[in-house]
């Protein structure tokens, strides 16, 4: 009776791995699959290099233009100045003026409330943990 049960086992295990013996053929043509599509058997050939006419042309960025009570030069375009009353942000620590998160500078004179001018540089694209204002590197700062 033990026997039997060594051999019966051993049996289906060797049957089974005939049976997925037989389906990878590999006589050169492709095994159908159950939807009837051929495998792949190759790799798929690379992109053709692009040509001067399939590349987009590239159109330079313009500066854009300052809004109303912003900075008095482009974003971009050198030392910028921005002047006003610095607003507490949603954050702790985070203060504004005119809508730029101020990063940086002296915390005794931005603090919320006191009016000030401020000179530095618009980072539209620095990360910060502040989440309202586009970034404003502060150089320098004073009240007025």
């Amino acid at each position: 009776m033990r026997t039997l049960r060594l051999v019966v086992p051993a049996l289906v295990v060797c049957v089974a791995l005939t049976a997925c013996g037989g389906q990878g053929g590999g006589g050169g043509t492709p095994t159908p699959t159950p939807t009837g599509a051929q495998s792949v058997t190759s790799q798929p050939t690379p992109d053709p290099t692009p040509t001067p006419s399939t590349i987009a042309p590239t159109v330079p960025a313009r500066p854009k233009t300052p809004k109303p009570g912003g900075p008095s030069t482009p974003p971009g375009v050198g030392a910028t100045t921005l002047s006003g009353t610095v607003q507490g942000g949603v954050e702790p620590n985070c203060v504004l003026l005119d809508g730029y998160l101020l990063i940086g500078g002296p915390r005794d004179v931005l603090t919320p409330g006191a009016r000030v001018e401020v000179t530095g540089r618009v980072e539209p694209g620095m990360m910060t943990t502040c989440q309202q204002g586009t970034p404003f590197v502060v150089t320098a700062a004073h009240r007025s």
